[in-house]
C-alpha cells in the first residue's frame, strides 16, 4: 500500500469518518473484528463500534471491517439443545429438494431451487 493510500484511511482521532479509522492491517492491539472476537470465543456483546478498518479497492469504494474492543467483548454463549435442534432442522430443510422430497446430501443451489438431477433430468439418464 503506498503512502498516500495509507493517509487517506488513517484518522485516529475520527475527524473524518465519524470513528477512528485506520489502513487495513494497521490497527492497534486491544480491537479486534466479529471474526477475529470469534476466533477468541468472544462476542462483541451489545457494545458499540469502537473503529473501522480501511482497504482502498481499485475503481470501488473502500471495503469497511467494524471493530470492537476485545475487553469489553463477553463469551459466546452456549449452544442448547434447542438451538442445536433448531439448526439441524433448518440445514435438513436447505438440503432437501422440493420437487422429488428426498435429501440431496448437499445443501440446494439457490440458483436451481432444487437437486442437480432434479434440475437436469436429461443429462442424469445420458450417464
Amino acid at each position: 500500500m503506498s503512502a498516500l493510500t495509507l493517509a487517506k484511511c488513517y484518522c485516529p482521532s475520527g475527524g473524518k469518518f465519524g470513528i477512528p479509522t485506520y489502513p487495513w492491517r494497521y490497527a492497534p492491539t486491544g480491537l479486534a473484528t466479529r471474526r477475529q472476537l470469534r476466533a477468541l470465543g468472544l462476542r462483541p456483546g451489545g457494545q458499540e463500534v469502537a473503529a473501522q478498518v480501511l482497504r482502498p479497492r481499485y475503481r470501488r469504494g473502500p471495503l469497511v471491517a467494524y471493530l470492537y474492543r476485545v475487553d469489553r467483548a463477553k463469551p459466546v454463549r452456549p449452544m442448547t439443545p434447542g438451538k442445536r435442534a433448531a439448526l439441524a432442522k433448518a440445514m435438513r430443510a436447505r438440503r432437501t429438494c422440493p420437487n422429488c422430497r428426498t435429501d440431496a446430501g448437499y445443501v440446494i443451489p439457490t440458483s436451481l431451487g432444487m437437486c442437480v438431477p432434479c434440475a437436469y433430468p436429461e443429462e442424469q439418464h445420458a450417464a
